[in-house]
């Protein structure tokens, strides 16, 4: 007789992120925030907001988590012939959010740490949607879509509004920001969230990308840094079929 209590498939460990200092970040969720930089808004055809009463509310979307890799190659996705690099601001929360909305100034203490990363999108499937009136989940939750660097714990950062968020491909600067151009910050970002899931340690947080996403090819060289504290390297290799 087949144990009821056996698994049928083999279950799958989840994606560990490497910490500075030792230990690893088990990965639960991966939430993402769209247009929090208004110069990226802008070139994506957006209206960005005149002051932050015009805010409204934030773009929400999100990755499987699964699709968060730590290596230093990423294959050039199937299904596309225009992937564009994002480079982001990750949050990783290391403790669980209480019930309820959690409350602005409440919410930095669920912060294990930060580290960077590429939002990948195929944008000539998200074009192709967006024209449709259709969901864009494939251009943007396909495998290996969300590399992210090393973690480095809270205390090591300290406060991040004057840091700055850069990418290089190829060693030519595509991207660059400081933080205190987020239309939302963290806070305000983990606290719109907690009014449509339930925050739990594990979760990771992709905060946005400002202008200057453009096309990838095999080959390149991408390098995302968050100033001289946190850098992720990574080559966009041939399509793995």
């Amino acid at each position: 007789m087949t144990d009821p209590a056996r698994d049928v498939v083999p279950a799958l460990e989840p994606v560990r992120l490497s910490v500075r200092g030792g230990g690893r970040f088990p990965v639960r969720r991966v939430y993402c925030v769209g247009r929090n930089f208004a110069d990226h808004a802008k070139e994506m055809g957006a209206e960005a907001p005149a002051s932050k009463a015009a805010r409204g509310t934030p773009v929400f979307f999100a990755k499987p988590a699964d699709a968060v890799t730590t290596g230093d190659a990423v294959p050039y996705p199937s299904a596309t012939q225009d992937l564009h690099h994002e480079v982001e601001l990750v949050v990783a929360l290391g403790a669980d959010a209480p019930a309820g909305v959690l409350a602005v100034e409440n919410a930095q203490a669920l912060v294990f740490g930060y580290t960077v990363g590429l939002d990948l999108t195929r944008r000539d499937l998200q074009a192709a949607a967006k024209a449709k009136g259709l969901p864009w989940d494939v251009a943007k939750g396909f495998d290996a879509s969300a590399p992210v660097g090393e973690l480095v714990p809270a205390s090591k950062i300290g406060a991040l509004e004057s840091r700055t968020l850069a990418l290089e491909v190829n060693g030519e600067r595509r991207q660059a920001s400081t933080l205190d151009q987020l239309i939302w910050d963290v806070p305000e970002i983990l606290h719109e969230l907690s009014k449509l899931f339930a925050l739990r340690a594990g979760d990771l947080v992709f905060m946005g990308t400002p202008a200057g996403v453009a096309a990838l090819q095999p080959g390149d060289r991408c390098v995302a840094t968050l100033d001289d504290v946190i850098a992720l390297h990574l080559e966009i290799t041939s399509p793995s079929v």
